[in-house]
């Protein structure tokens, strides 16, 4: 109360200078607003692709797009990420890269600290337990294979267009 707003993605940037309180909760709103944006019901994540950029990027930077799913699944996996987290595809400070990138609990690589550089998501994964465990029990790998059946390439196409463009992390609802 009696404080200015601030936007959420000013807060991701300052967020382990600030305090567990906003990047907990400040991590969570994004993380999680960011997530339900970019998937649809499978039968709409079907009919979605790469855009020819997006595309283009995914190859200089992985080889292919299923290159680029296989090492997202190998950093998925409960082995690589302990306990809770996010996996994200993300595009470097530079522009000219995608990078594969884990976070633990409400972290995200707009976070000043979190990583080598800040880095602007593209595409995330919840992998906290609550995300998959009423339906996959303990097989995180069959719910990150499976999840990209609701992927929403179209949206994932304009976050990247967006992050290009701006060098800056894609604004969220709420």
């Amino acid at each position: 109360e009696g404080k200015p707003d601030v936007d959420i993605l000013e807060l991701q940037l300052n967020a382990l200078e600030a305090g567990p309180a906003v990047r907990n909760n400040g991590g969570g709103h994004y993380n999680h607003a960011f997530f339900w944006d970019e998937m649809a019901p499978p039968e709409e994540a079907k009919k979605t692709k790469p855009s020819a950029e997006l595309e283009a990027m995914i190859n200089k930077s992985f080889g292919s797009i299923d290159e680029m799913k296989s090492a997202f699944e190998a950093r998925a996996a409960p082995g690589a990420l302990f306990g809770s987290g996010w996996v994200w595809i993300c595009v470097n400070a530079a522009g000219n890269e995608l990078k594969l990138v884990g976070t633990p609990n409400q972290d995200n690589p707009l976070m000043k600290g979190v990583a080598d550089e800040v880095m602007f998501p593209i595409l995330g994964l919840d992998v906290w337990e609550h995300a998959y465990y009423l339906k996959y029990q303990n097989r995180r790998p069959e719910y990150v294979s499976n999840w990209w059946n609701v992927v929403n390439w179209d949206k994932v196409s304009e976050n990247f267009a967006y992050v290009v463009e701006k060098k800056s992390g894609v604004p969220v609802r709420g």
